[in-house]
């Protein structure tokens, strides 16, 4: 069954800015995503408030991208993932809706695992041909690293509430830290950083807010795992 949406047409949201958004039925997150049920920032506040109001059929929603003109940026996805239930990725539905973005620039992000070479090979096929952007979230910096060598689509990672200044990965990739995480007059509208396929550096997200805590103990989980399956434990 077709995933429920909700499109707002003037975001009030201040990180975004006043520009077109969608939220998406939660079956769409992966259980892949170390976020999920705990440090999830669609799960609480404002966010959360759209997110259990979805209520859009597919077909209808494409038609409401269809709509939004030329040029102009939009986000996807603000909560929930890229269309197929959990870890897997609908492509016949990611095309309807590369198609109906036509020439307006969506971008969003995916916690998919992309396990499949399809899933790679269709996002890697967007980027590269399409307005549309795809960012690949990682949970830790050498996942990060990770993510960068598949080579299909820009990365982001998360990054502990302390990181205040651009950093790098652990083979040496740039990280630039969020403008609108720490510049108030900054917002995904007048960046749109995250919209750029083609850039040549991550984009870092230090965990902020009410989740903070436990977003920062989700990672610090991520980095003693890599850490043992690193060693061989």
């Amino acid at each position: 069954m077709d995933a429920l949406t909700k499109f707002v047409a003037r975001s009030t949201n201040r990180k975004l800015g006043p520009m077109p958004c969608s939220y998406v039925e939660k079956t769409t997150c992966p259980p892949a995503c170390p976020l999920m049920g705990a440090g999830c920032y669609g799960e609480a506040g404002p966010v959360s408030i759209h997110w259990n109001n979805v209520k859009t059929p597919w077909r209808a929603f494409l038609g409401q991208v269809k709509a939004i003109p030329a040029g102009v940026l939009w986000r996807h996805a603000v909560a929930g993932d890229l269309p197929g239930k959990g870890n897997s990725l609908d492509t016949t539905q990611l095309w309807q809706l590369i198609h109906a973005n036509g020439q307006s620039r969506g971008f969003t992000y995916t916690h998919k695992p992309l396990s499949h070479s399809l899933y790679r090979q269709t996002i890697k096929r967007i980027n590269e041909n399409t307005p549309f952007t795809i960012n690949l979230s990682a949970d830790s910096l050498p996942e990060a690293d990770t993510k960068a060598l598949w080579k299909v689509g820009p990365v982001v990672v998360v990054l502990p509430s302390e990181t205040v200044l651009s950093t790098k990965t652990p083979a040496g990739r740039h990280v630039m830290i969020c403008p609108a995480t720490y510049n108030a007059n900054v917002n995904c509208q007048n960046c749109g950083i995250c919209a750029k396929a083609g850039r040549d550096f991550i984009v870092g997200f230090p965990a902020h807010g009410n989740k903070k805590r436990l977003i920062n103990e989700r990672i610090e989980q991520n980095r003693q795992g890599e850490v043992i399956d690193h060693i061989g434990v």
